[in-house]
């Protein structure tokens, strides 16, 4: 395993070379062969000496955790993936959009600050954006619950301003050189949130798109006659028909990314499970948190929404997907692999 030691003592090449050409599917992912594994490893190894005293500092200060805990991911995984997204950038000649489609737990914001690390050591400059940055505003989600009062959360199909995000998404494809970028404050009016001051950015190369149902498509809406848990009455099922038909606005959207990646837990109800750790460690501090069966409640709000086995499992079997990461119980990543 890669350690920050290891770093200092340069590991033989031969021993990351054979390592690399071994995964077969993220070797195939990221275009590994053993004709060109010595060349790649090596552009890797110098980026990776390059990039290591800043993303030791992002990790003491951002990420709170220990860099030699995730030393491995970023050698094997973030690298890779940065240097992939810089190559597509070059080859299409303008700014390039990479959507990151990920539920609860599975490292979305995470992945964003240390690809744009490195995209940044690469003089690249990159903006992340949330699909919650889209959200309406606090005041205009209040009227919208009031003409439907089942959106009792920020978050589903329709709370969001979709020609704001296209707005910004054909402004920055279009090399507008200053760009206004919204930002949301999930704090204000008691947790509600709103809109907060947006950011001003110049000369974005690449963008990072990240959302919990980011490029998912409308499916046939029989597939609800007999959905899953924990769609379960007829109103459950009218809810999701719904929400459904709502992601036919969000289109013109996705059809701005370039490329989709796919974090996708072997089991879409470790969501749950990484919801309620995430809450206990907040309460354990000090803070407000939700009880479990809060979490719950809210967690199966969002499935009876969007479904992940309806909506995201057969996106990792899709050729529309440039890349699916599987994420571990432990939060670790599994098998990376272009779908066929």
């Amino acid at each position: 395993m890669l350690t920050e030691k290891s770093i200092e003592d340069a590991t033989p090449q031969g021993i990351l070379i054979s390592e690399a050409i071994a995964d077969k599917l993220r070797a195939k992912a990221f275009g590994i062969t053993p004709e060109n594994a010595g060349e790649i490893i090596q552009k890797r190894w110098d980026l990776l000496k390059s990039v290591y005293p800043d993303f030791k500092e992002l990790c003491q200060t951002n990420l709170q955790m220990q860099p030699n805990a995730i030393l491995p991911t970023l050698w094997d995984l973030w690298l890779p993936l940065a240097i992939q997204i810089a190559s597509r950038y070059q080859e299409i000649q303008r700014p390039f959009i990479q959507g990151i489609l990920g539920g609860q737990g599975t490292g979305k914001t995470t992945t964003c600050k240390v690809i744009n690390l490195i995209l940044s050591q690469l003089k690249y400059r990159a903006l992340s954006l949330s699909i919650d940055d889209l959200y309406k505003t606090y005041q205009a989600r209040l009227i919208l619950q009031q003409q439907d009062p089942r959106l009792i959360w920020r978050g589903p199909p329709g709370t969001h301003d979709v020609d704001l995000g296209l707005n910004l998404l054909d402004n920055i494809r279009q090399r507008q050189t200053t760009i206004t970028v919204p930002r949301f404050d999930k704090s204000l009016h008691s947790g509600n949130g709103d809109r907060t001051l947006p950011e001003t950015l110049e000369n974005i190369d690449i963008v990072l798109f990240e959302g919990w149902f980011v490029g998912v498509k409308p499916i046939n809406s029989t597939v609800f006659n007999t959905p899953p848990l924990p769609i379960i009455t007829v109103e459950d099922k009218v809810f999701a028909k719904d929400m459904n038909d709502k992601l036919h606005d969000y289109l013109p959207l996705w059809q701005r990314l370039d490329s989709l990646i796919v974090l996708y837990p072997k089991d879409y109800r470790l969501s749950l499970e990484w919801r309620k750790q995430a809450e206990h460690q907040m309460k354990a501090s000090g803070k407000p948190g939700m009880t479990d069966l809060e979490i719950e409640e809210f967690v199966n709000y969002f499935w009876k929404a969007l479904h992940p086995e309806l909506f995201i499992k057969p996106l990792v079997e899709s050729s529309s997907v440039d890349l699916v990461i599987e994420i571990n119980p432990n939060h670790s990543f599994g098998k990376v692999y272009k779908p066929s």
